[in-house]
């Protein structure tokens, strides 16, 4: 067993259980959906309930692909363009510590995912088992996963946010 596949599998892990479980807690987690979309709403992301429900799915799938190793720089990709947005839209206004509700946290996490896209997924994934682990580590599997992860934030970003037009008291669920 080599050591670079264990990393790739501690890495893939991590990252993906705790995207899973960030994802069950945008749709189930204290308000649910609709507090999660209140809080999207709150930030601009237009429309908040979409965002939310979309959020949650995405995180769930991409944190589920990582732990299995399969099409991981797409799964990296989620990750860091979601991070990205989190970034963005909740955290830079606060500085670096995470206690602080600063981006420590985000930057982590989408800096786990860009260097687990470019060491490859490790011989213990799906990747492995279908046979394109080969041609996605490395450099490709790193272009991939930041170059979309990057792009696609910043698409919804352009598309989607709108922080000076936050309505307070308006239902952000809808």
């Amino acid at each position: 067993m080599a050591s670079v596949d264990v990393a790739a599998l501690l890495v893939r892990v991590v990252v993906g259980v705790t995207m899973v479980a960030h994802g069950c807690n945008h749709l189930w987690g204290g308000g649910g959906l609709a507090g999660t979309a209140r809080w999207f709403g709150s930030l601009g992301m237009r429309p908040p309930r979409l965002h939310a429900l979309l959020s949650g799915a995405g995180e769930i799938a991409a944190g589920a692909a990582l732990v299995a190793g399969l099409l991981t720089p797409l799964a990296c990709a989620f990750v860091i363009g979601t991070m990205v947005v989190a970034g963005v839209t909740a955290h830079r206004g606060n500085g670096f510590f995470v206690f602080k509700d600063g981006y420590e946290y985000v930057l982590v996490l989408a800096a786990a995912s860009a260097a687990l896209a470019l060491l490859g997924p490790g011989r213990f994934s799906a990747d492995r088992l279908i046979g394109v682990d080969d041609a996605l580590d490395g450099g490709p599997g790193a272009a991939i996963a930041v170059g979309a992860g990057v792009l696609g934030a910043l698409v919804l970003l352009a598309a989607t946010w709108r922080p000076g037009n936050v309505e307070v008291g308006r239902d952000a669920g809808s």
